[in-house]
């Protein structure tokens, strides 16, 4: 506002009181907008992304007051340490859509711990062998139980982002194993229509490389798995092929004819009445194999020739 007039509510002030309230008047206005600026300012500074509102359609500040804290032991949680977590493709979707795979991480970080749970003997049709062992390590340290477990929780996000139903047999949610035998049976019981079980192997420090283990054929007590060999195979030699683009490794130099192996004598696969093979992706006794399974990225294309194998043969025809 500028100018003496009256105030139309006013008109009778004398014209020095007049002057002396446009004067007053002049001198506050500034001073509370100045105030108000600086006050206003520094509120923006310090917390008005706490305080104010977001904009219309801007995402909100994330929360860090409610951060995971680390498990008091150091060590990283088996989420953490791998992409595990992210959500499957809409229902339907996907080229996976309606199928269920079982993955089966080799041991557990537990056992260690059980040694006499797990080594008590099981029926797996033509033998009786120890319910689970304890798996191998790097030199370093690092174990298979650990290893199997971060390669499985990858491969899990790309089927189910797939679209596929993806069960594990373990993850490290229970103090030990399962048993060779309830592995086989939760994919049975999933009627999972392909399954992987992932190791790495404890060959000796000269020898590197991986290979795939699949079913032979046997028909005793509970095993009988004349219904899967063939389909075994074929994912067995996807899974060699996928694994060794993806991964750049090496077939095994010391078992096996061109990364392929078949026994008869692995409860896992005996007692299967879905599809399944094993995969040892590596030696982690050798050096070499060894920094290869201990890096992150290393281990996403493992996960990633793991999940290839497994869409090429549950797309095979269609």
């Amino acid at each position: 506002m500028t100018g003496t007039a009256p105030h139309p509510e006013f008109p009778g002030r004398p014209r020095r009181a007049r002057r002396l309230g446009t004067a007053v008047l002049l001198c506050t206005v500034p001073a509370l907008c100045a105030g108000g600026w600086f006050g206003w300012h520094a509120l923006a500074d310090g917390s008005a992304a706490a305080a104010s509102p977001s904009p219309a359609g801007a995402a909100a500040p994330p929360d860090t007051s409610q951060a995971a804290a680390a498990p008091p032991d150091g060590s990283a949680s088996p989420e953490a340490a791998s992409p595990s977590a992210a959500p499957p493709s809409p229902a339907g979707r996907g080229p996976l859509a309606g199928r269920t795979v079982l993955l089966d991480p080799g041991h557990n970080p537990g056992n260690a711990r059980h040694t006499h749970d797990i080594g008590r003997q099981v029926d797996i049709g033509n033998a009786r062998k120890e319910c689970d062992t304890t798996g191998t390590s790097t030199d370093a340290g690092y174990g298979e139980a650990a290893y199997t477990l971060d390669v499985v929780h990858r491969a899990r996000e790309i089927l189910q982002q797939r679209g596929a139903k993806v069960v594990l047999t373990q993850d490290a949610d229970r103090p030990f194993g399962p048993c060779i035998d309830e592995r086989a049976r939760i994919g049975n019981e999933a009627k999972a229509d392909a399954a992987v079980s992932v190791h790495a192997d404890g060959a000796p420090a000269a020898r590197h490389g991986f290979h795939v283990i699949m079913p032979g054929k046997v028909t005793a007590g509970p095993a009988d798995t004349s219904g899967i060999v063939e389909d075994s195979h074929r994912l067995g030699v996807l899974l060699r092929d996928r694994f060794q683009q993806a991964t750049g490794q090496a077939y095994s130099d010391y078992i096996g004819k061109q990364a392929l192996d078949t026994r008869t004598d692995l409860g896992g696969l005996n007692l299967s009445r879905v599809p399944k093979v094993f995969i040892e992706c590596g030696n982690m006794r050798n050096t070499a194999d060894a920094q290869q399974m201990t890096d992150p990225q290393w281990r996403q294309k493992a996960a990633e020739g793991i999940a290839e194998a497994l869409t090429a043969y549950l797309t095979a025809g269609s």
